[in-house]
């Protein structure tokens, strides 16, 4: 049973890593369709406050993973029993793994390039043999789908009959899309899970053990992206603990 807890108004789990995949794992066999997975992290839901299709579909994420020490942080501030992050690289290893112990699914991937999506394929097949992908799909670089664009990718995936539809094309463009989508895909389970596309691939290279143990898994990524990451890290951070700090005030007075 998925155990929810409330950060800044979005219902973040607070079941831990092993909770999660057990819930994940009992939506993709229930039969239903159109449940997805999305990360909250400080940048998001900073982000997520100027956008509200965005905080729609965090708000609404029937699995809304605390990926983000600021995340955990925040309930330590806010009083909130809080104890573990869970990363979305951590995530879809987990499941993976607990698929491919339990007879495999069927993956299906949107996102990223070609070169990325085939990485990911080889090394699943090698890793996860119980795994089949039955699709995958490099969309239309722009900013935002046309309708025609959408109705391809909808159409090619729900012919595909995957078990989890995994999306990486970047936050909050992902996250928009699955929630834009999620009743018309015929899939029991969506994931956005951007940055693990090219972690999986092994294009861009996760921070080390030691920073992630620390909770410092941005500080190599900052490193290596400056310019990239310089809003995340310098605007979004302070900005989050600031909205952090106002509730703990207002739930103070």
């Amino acid at each position: 049973m998925l155990k929810n807890v409330n950060i800044l108004g979005y219902p973040t789990s607070a079941s831990g890593l092993l909770g999660d995949i057990d819930t994940a794992w009992e939506l993709v066999k229930s039969g239903g369709k159109g449940k997805y997975i999305a990360c909250s992290n400080p940048h998001s839901l900073v982000v997520a406050q100027s956008d509200p299709y965005f905080n729609q579909s965090l708000e609404y994420a029937d699995i809304l993973l605390p990926d983000g020490i600021g995340i955990v942080l925040a309930a330590k501030i806010l009083g909130i029993d809080l104890k573990e992050r869970v990363a979305g690289s951590d995530f879809y290893m987990g499941l993976s793994e607990k698929a491919d112990k339990n007879g495999g699914l069927n993956y299906f991937f949107l996102g990223s390039t070609e070169e990325v999506l085939e990485k990911i394929t080889t090394r699943l097949s090698k890793e996860f043999p119980h795994i089949n992908v039955c699709g995958i799909l490099s969309p239309p670089f722009k900013s935002e789908f046309s309708e025609e664009d959408n109705l391809k990718m909808v159409e090619q995936i729900n012919n595909a009959k995957p078990d989890v539809l995994w999306v990486g094309m970047t936050a909050p463009k992902q996250e928009k899309w699955i929630y834009q989508n999620k009743d018309k895909l015929n899939v029991p389970l969506m994931g956005a899970i951007g940055a693990v596309f090219d972690f999986y691939a092994g294009t861009v290279q996760r921070s080390p053990e030691w920073a992630i143990k620390m909770g410092l898994e941005w500080l190599p990524r900052l490193l290596r992206e400056p310019r990239r990451l310089f809003r995340r890290n310098f605007i979004s951070s302070p900005l989050f603990l600031l909205m952090v700090f106002k509730a703990r005030f207002r739930k103070a007075g």
